[in-house]
């Protein structure tokens, strides 16, 4: 056990987890007056920082008792006491930044309780790299908040495994049978997860392959199709395995825009129509230019339209599959209107049972571990749930690349035998989108 320190937190960790204030073991916690101002701005709304907001205060209210102002709160066995600070000053703070802004309030809470505590580090904690930075320009500890952050890109950006030099008679034996060979027979046997997917190749073949753990065998994993929808790389029929395998109940596809993420998802989905009751397909709201959806026109249908355009685009890629009056594009119809296939904000769907359907949660990107975590547990019998995004394509202010959602659970997943994860790296949506992708 390292020697105590003080934290202190700024308002966007607690707006990311309310429960931070658990997480740092028996140091202390202190919270200064302007952050429970500016959570108090966020306590009306639908949203997953609306609801950080209200149940921190909830948290707050449970813990606290009649001297909390003076002596603090316990927050239990092993852990440190929690303090709201009032009315905190430091002239170092108030001769650089001339200013009285919230985030410089903050700044002189954690300089006050330096200056109080000299002989205990005091760390800021905040979510906020300008304000690390303005923290560390004045001497002072900063830090971003960790605890559910993943430390290794490669968790999801992840390049295709290819294992060579493998005999070819044992790869002529998974083209001959559907039971594939024992996974034991590979050189590689103890590094395979559960539902990887990977390359053989051999002096003479090659076969898309995959680690089955339900028969702890390599299996060949074919190239196939999905509602008019054919795997054009191996990537692509990876994830087509995936999405179609009953035995996977939970499904991450990461790549970049172009890759067809979304477009196999429906596609396996609507395949699978008959074995479910419901196709939920959503995707979280992110509003343009910090503007909320209040200030667009119309009902609630109408102010979301356009943020699932998207979602109807693949949809009607689909359809143009088959001719208009074709078994297929008269099925997808009948679907949309008697309800089977739903398209909407995600946060219309929350509070729905989520028993025997097919979820598909688009940009899951944008969304806090907390939110897929809420969906996630949401999954009743016979429910499958996909998640697919591009992590390079954030568009949240309190999440990186480490700290979405989306990676979070596929860190947290990976080895469990009812997840796989499947990460696209080949454009295919035209030679210019992978141009610009790449070079732009």
């Amino acid at each position: 056990m390292g020697a105590k320190k003080n934290f202190v937190l700024d308002t966007n960790v607690i707006l990311h987890d309310y429960k931070c204030i658990y997480n740092f073991q028996e140091n202390d916690i202190y919270i200064p007056m302007v952050v429970l101002e500016e959570l108090d701005k966020f306590k009306k709304g639908n949203d997953e920082l609306n609801f950080n907001a209200r149940q921190f205060a909830r948290e707050i209210d449970e813990i606290s008792d009649h001297d909390f102002f003076d002596k603090g709160a316990a927050l239990g066995e092993g852990l440190g006491r929690l303090f709201i600070v009032v009315n905190a000053r430091s002239e170092a703070i108030e001769k650089a930044f001339m200013e009285r802004t919230p985030d410089h309030r903050i700044l002189a809470t954690a300089d006050f309780i330096a200056q109080k505590y000299p002989k205990i580090k005091t760390v800021l904690v905040t979510k906020d790299i300008n304000l690390r930075m303005k923290a560390r320009s004045l001497g002072m500890l900063s830090e971003d908040y960790f605890n559910d952050k993943i430390t290794d890109k490669r968790v999801y950006d992840k390049e295709q495994e290819v294992y060579e030099g493998i005999d070819s008679a044992l790869i002529d034996r998974m083209y001959s049978t559907a039971a594939g060979v024992p996974a034991n027979s590979f050189p590689f046997a103890k590094e395979l997860e559960p539902n990887q997917y990977f390359l053989l190749k051999s002096d003479r073949n090659t076969v898309m392959a995959k680690y089955d753990p339900n028969i702890e065998s390599v299996v060949k994993v074919p190239k196939g199709k999905a509602f008019g929808i054919e795997g054009r790389n191996s990537e692509q029929a990876f994830a087509l395995d995936a999405l179609l395998d009953d035995n996977i109940k939970l499904v991450c596809i990461t790549g970049k825009a172009g890759t067809g993420k979304t477009l196999l998802a429906l596609a396996a989905a609507l395949e699978r129509s008959h074995e479910y009751k419901q196709i939920l397909l959503a995707r979280p709201i992110v509003a343009l230019s910090n503007k909320d959806l209040g200030f667009l026109p119309g009902t609630e249908k109408d102010k979301v339209a356009p943020y699932m355009q998207p979602l109807f685009d693949n949809l009607n890629f689909i359809k143009r599959q088959f001719s208009a009056e074709s078994r297929e594009v008269s099925s997808i119809n009948e679907m949309q209107s008697s309800g089977q296939l739903v398209i909407e904000a995600l946060a219309f769907i929350r509070g729905r049972s989520l028993s025997d359907a097919y979820i598909i949660v688009d940009e899951a990107q944008n969304l806090t571990p907390h939110e897929i975590k809420t969906i996630i547990t949401r999954a009743g019998e016979n429910t499958k749930v996909v998640f697919t995004g591009d992590v390079a394509q954030i568009d949240q202010p309190y999440l990186d690349q480490f700290s979405n959602g989306l990676v979070y659970t596929i860190d947290k997943m990976k080895g469990q035998q009812i997840f796989a994860h499947v990460n696209l790296v080949k454009g295919e949506r035209s030679y210019l989108s992978e141009l610009a992708s790449n070079l732009l």
